[in-house]
């Protein structure tokens, strides 16, 4: 009888590749597309269950997942699409739109219409979120009695998420918001709304470190882009917004006790026909909240009021103002290659706090005019120093 002997470092070769092969063959990717769950592209029949069904599914998943949606229209009422999951690589991709209902009542007593919470790892492409707003900001400006209404798109206490080629579409309040996550990325993103919608920020971020938004559109009827208290490692670059507020950080100091803001950089912006271009914003009332390490690089000016503003004396319509000292402490803030036009006579403004002045503002190649000549500046309370070509200048 033979002797058939296999040696050791053979078995042990063999064992690492069915081993290897094991793990290659369960991390195998898996789809589910929502028509086959049961969603219909009619913009009609009611597909919230098919998404959820789908994300259950995908969360579930020992493997990476893909929820599909093919073209069409697709009906969907509020939904959550909660986490932890069990893997953190989920792809929604979208190819068609996803419509709210019509009736702004059925979401408008809620937070949101789509939100994403404690999730990992998951990204959202393509299609249109069309969110059906126009009615209730009409109901708004009528002085009726309204809801307040929802956010589009929520993610929150989230981490390692991806935005990329959506499009978001007459929200009812904000388009899209980060809230308390950690590395996200937001990029290629369009976000359309009439310019006189009440409330509509284009992308709002608080609580959160590590946002970059880049290569982004907005068109809205509030600010492109706020920055909420305690966000932190903000980087936004190649922005076009207009109309809209622009892009503030603030308002601060809603509250005494408040996270601050820090380490946020603006750069390659383009703002047109805006209210404001960079600004930022606190309620005249204590508050041990800041905002410091801001920088606003590269930045062109479209015929916008407010240019260059800090307003510490923030209040709406001048309606229910606290009338008392902005206690939020803003520093380190630079202004570096912002030119262009302004539609009113001050372009720079800082109004800062008579407690706590605005400290180490710096101006560096500022050249921004009105009706074809030098704009003037206005500063209160603030300090700093200019460099290079500073137009309007002797404010600081």
């Amino acid at each position: 009888m033979a002797n058939h002997r296999i040696s050791c470092p053979l078995v042990l070769a063999l064992l690492s590749v069915f081993f290897y092969s094991s793990v290659v063959l369960s991390a195998t990717p898996v789809t589910y597309n929502v028509v086959s769950l049961g969603a219909k592209a009619n913009g009609k029949t009611d597909s919230t269950k098919a998404f959820v069904t789908a994300w259950t599914r995908a969360c579930a998943s020992a493997n990476p997942a893909t929820i599909y949606v093919p073209a069409g229209r697709f009906y969907l009422r509020s939904v959550i699409f909660n986490g932890p999951c069990r893997n953190n690589a989920i792809r929604v991709r979208i190819e068609g739109t996803l419509v709210a209902p019509s009736d702004y009542r059925v979401l408008g007593n809620g937070a949101n219409w789509i939100l994403f919470s404690h999730v990992d790892g998951v990204t959202v492409s393509g299609g249109i979120l069309d969110a059906k707003g126009t009615s209730l900001w009409a109901c708004k400006s009528s002085g009726k009695s309204c809801p307040s209404g929802a956010t589009t798109l929520q993610f929150f206490n989230s981490n390692n998420i991806v935005v990329s080629a959506l499009t978001s579409l007459n929200s009812q309040m904000f388009h899209i918001v980060v809230n308390g996550c950690q590395n996200v990325k937001i990029q290629a993103v369009k976000v359309i709304a009439s310019g006189d919608s009440p409330n509509t920020d284009g992308i709002h971020v608080q609580s959160s470190s590590g946002v970059t938004i880049l290569k982004t559109k907005i068109r809205t009827g509030d600010d492109c882009i706020s920055i909420g208290p305690g966000t932190t490692n903000l980087w936004i670059e190649n922005v076009a917004c207009g109309p809209g507020h622009g892009i503030s950080i603030g308002s601060l100091g809603k509250d005494l006790k408040e996270d601050g803001v820090q380490n946020v950089t603006v750069k390659t912006v383009i703002f047109t026909g805006t209210q404001n271009g960079v600004r930022i914003k606190s309620w005249a009332r204590p508050s041990n909240g800041f905002a410091r390490n801001i920088l606003f690089q590269h930045i062109v000016m479209v015929n916008v009021q407010n240019p260059v503003l800090i307003d510490q004396n923030y209040c709406p319509d001048n309606k229910d103002c606290p009338g008392q000292v902005s206690g939020v402490k803003i520093r380190d803030v630079t202004y570096q290659d912002i030119h262009g036009t302004s539609a009113t006579a001050v372009a720079v403004k800082f109004d800062c706090s008579s407690k706590n002045p605005c400290s180490r503002i710096r101006l560096e190649n500022v050249k921004l005019t009105y009706k074809n000549k030098v704009a003037e500046a206005s500063c209160v309370h603030a300090a700093g120093t200019s460099s290079g070509l500073v137009q309007p200048s002797g404010c600081l």
